[in-house]
């Protein structure tokens, strides 16, 4: 389901949307560096939802192999990739030190990438090819997160990128989609699943706190860098400076990328919702509280390990396939008295899926390291929309037809099940690499 990337042609263009990197067992995994299934050089136009790594991961090594169209995206996702592409180079670059994996671009590439990205705003209409014009709205689903309505040869085709969760802090909530759609590729990440209301997460949060500070052991939380990481400080800080209920212990952010990820934040609050524009207006930011640190250097990561008692790790990458939450992971799964908690989707064949999925065992650094903290999960938590927001922000656009893409088999069939028994849209599950005509 990661990698995503979709190739459109059309009468007098080739458009690709998204082009992100697959994630598995290894960061950077072998099907990465497959050759494209068409040439780069003759993509006239790349169109970008948001900057997750499995939606951008690749575009460098798009450019390295000839491309030169223009890269369309909002303004905050053009920051934002900058510095995704940054960290996955310094990742595989320390990678390929340690055990001789494969580079997939250099700092070459990622500054070539930079140079041909022009931002868009939201809502409005961008001629981004001959005969083929673009919107991106807003999806609700990281900062600077769209789904995109492309018009071409009288057709229109919505790509939906990732969908937000609902009531999700700082964002705004997805926008509707355009009636009658000729096609709409719909990802279905949790198509399956219905996710906890957000009294409920606060919750969950605040009590795997005190319960993880009364045991006086590590808090681990894996997080992406972009927005999960942002949601859990705004959540923090309501705990911290608000409700006056979270426990007095030091609380770390460890990881370079989300330091500087959340620098973005406060470049675009024009991108905020109503509470968050409130608290912004107010001089109140909201991503930064009492007995948080930020570690951006590795000897101040290191340094986090000397600290005695309870004490709440953010760190990434999220699904702990690489990254400093997995050095963490190393030193605390085998401490009773601690906690991983688990806020986002874990890919299957990552260590993040095989501790949800309750392995007693699990090899890190080529050691054996046995499970023995306390694991829980937030499905609140998703930057992603659950099967009830799916089917309602599908539905309420009626589209021809959709894809359920960007989802695992269960999830994708669950979703395409429930579009047709609820709406009557034919819904279907495109195999990877097929092609078909609109």
């Amino acid at each position: 389901m990661t990698g995503s990337c979709y190739f459109l042609q059309t009468k007098k263009a080739k458009i690709l949307v998204d082009c992100g990197m697959f994630q598995g067992s290894n960061f950077n995994e072998g099907k990465n560096h497959d050759a494209f299934p068409f040439t780069p050089k003759e993509i006239n136009a790349l169109l970008v939802t948001h900057a997750h790594l499995d939606h951008v991961g690749r575009i460098p090594k798009l450019v390295k192999e000839g491309f030169a169209g223009k890269i369309y995206l909002t303004e905050a996702t053009a920051d934002f990739a900058r510095l995704i592409w940054d960290d996955a180079y310094g990742i595989m670059v320390e990678n390929n030190e340690k055990y001789g994996t494969p580079i997939l671009f250099d700092s070459s590439d990622i500054a070539n990438a930079v140079a041909l990205c022009q931002g868009v705003k939201y809502g409005e209409t961008t001629e981004v090819a001959f005969g083929v014009s673009a919107v991106w709205k807003d999806a609700g689903h990281i900062f600077g997160s769209a789904f995109i309505e492309v018009e071409a040869d009288n057709k229109l085709i919505v790509f939906s990128g990732d969908i937000g969760n609902e009531n999700v802090p700082i964002l705004r909530d997805t926008e509707k989609l355009s009636a009658d759609a000729d096609l709409l590729l719909c990802e279905s990440t949790y198509g399956d699943r219905i996710h906890e209301d957000i009294d409920t997460r606060r919750n969950v949060i605040l009590q795997a706190v005190k319960h993880g500070a009364e045991r006086g052991g590590t808090i681990m939380i894996p997080a992406f860098s972009l927005e999960r990481t942002q949601e859990l400080l705004y959540e923090l800080n309501l705990l911290s400076e608000h409700d006056k209920s979270l426990p007095n212990i030091p609380i770390y952010l460890d990881s370079p990328l989300a330091i500087d990820a959340t620098k973005v934040y406060g470049k675009f609050p024009e991108y905020y919702d109503e509470e968050a524009t409130r608290l912004h207006l107010v001089g109140d930011d909201f991503l930064q509280f009492p007995n948080l640190v930020a570690t951006r250097t590795r000897e101040e990561s290191k340094k986090i390990n000397k600290i005695r008692g309870a004490k709440l790790i953010i760190a990434g990458s999220g699904m702990m396939n690489g990254g400093r939450i997995v050095h963490h992971a190393f030193r605390y799964l085998s401490d009773p008295a601690s906690t991983l908690l688990i806020v986002g989707y874990q890919a299957e064949g990552t260590l993040g899926r095989r501790l949800y999925e309750g392995a007693s065992k699990v090899k890190i650094f080529g050691e054996t390291v046995y499970v023995k903290c306390k694991i829980e999960a937030i499905g609140a938590l998703s930057a992603h929309g659950d099967q009830k927001k799916l089917l309602r922000w599908a539905g309420e656009g009626r589209p021809k037809k959709v894809f359920c893409v960007h989802g695992e088999p269960h999830a994708a069939t669950e979703l395409a099940h429930r579009l047709k028994d609820n709406f009557g849209i034919e819904a279907l599950l495109p195999e990877y690499g097929e092609e078909v005509e609109v």
